[in-house]
């Protein structure tokens, strides 16, 4: 491609958002992803529980992944939206794949975390196939993910726990570059304090039972946002697309 001044252009502004939200098990994440525009499930686990959802059957191996991408695609469809419903229950699938593809028993066959970058050349390929439905189909993509507590090794600070998402650091940081939004969700927590005597005090963490989403980064947790959204809101569908395209005032 030849690059030359001429082919300078505006881009369009917001397009179909890209979404990784992950959070606690049952804590609302297939829910606030069945609110969006008319969204077809890629399910990796049993996870829509009574929900009445679109979906292809359970998805078992990569290959599954793969073609129910492809069929949105290269086939007419009305779907707006699409999921893939867990990435770590996808993650087993492809380093199932990779082991396959490099003639290895599994992925910690190849030694010295060599398996998992293998593996990144997969975790791309759906993104692009993602991506392509984005660009050329106008669909948004939500990838919905669990949620653990693990050390975070700060070169600024001394290390401390924080919830990450529950995938190998790398393919995390693979698909944390790849979207628009990280969306943390998690239950309110208030902290009450009691005087247990001699001038100490004990704090206690009420949940408030109200869930939401959190879209900047905080020492407990990975989030971002490209939308400049609100830092928490409610987790629902409806509280996130209010938030990304606010209606003017009158």
């Amino acid at each position: 491609m030849a690059i030359s001044l001429a082919s300078i252009s505006k881009t369009n502004g917001i397009k179909a958002p890209r979404i990784l939200i992950y959070g606690t098990h049952g804590i609302g994440k297939t829910t606030f992803a069945a609110g969006a525009p008319n969204p077809i499930f890629l399910f990796t686990e049993d996870g829509a529980g009574q929900l009445e959802l679109n979906s292809f059957p359970l998805l078992t191996s990569y290959f599954d992944v793969i073609q129910a991408l492809a069929a949105l695609y290269n086939e007419e469809h009305n779907f707006q939206t699409v999921i893939i419903d867990s990435l770590d229950h996808l993650e087993p699938l492809i380093w199932a794949h990779t082991a396959q593809q490099c003639n290895k028993d599994s992925i910690e066959d190849f030694g010295y975390g060599k398996g998992y970058m293998e593996a990144l050349r997969y975790w791309r390929e759906i993104l692009g196939w993602l991506d392509a439905l984005r660009n050329q189909k106008g669909m948004t993509y939500i990838l919905t993910a669990h949620t653990h507590i693990k050390r975070f090794d700060s070169p600024e600070t001394d290390s401390y726990d924080r919830y990450q998402i529950k995938l190998n650091d790398k393919a995390s940081g693979l698909v944390q570059e790849s979207v628009d939004c990280v969306l943390f969700c998690n239950y309110q927590v208030n902290i009450n304090k009691a005087d247990v005597g001699f001038g100490k005090e004990k704090a206690r963490g009420i949940s408030t039972g109200q869930r939401l989403i959190h879209t900047v980064e905080k020492p407990a947790y990975i989030a971002k946002n490209r939308f400049n959204l609100p830092e928490k809101m409610p987790l629902s569908w409806e509280a996130f697309t209010n938030a990304l395209n606010p209606q003017p005032s009158v």
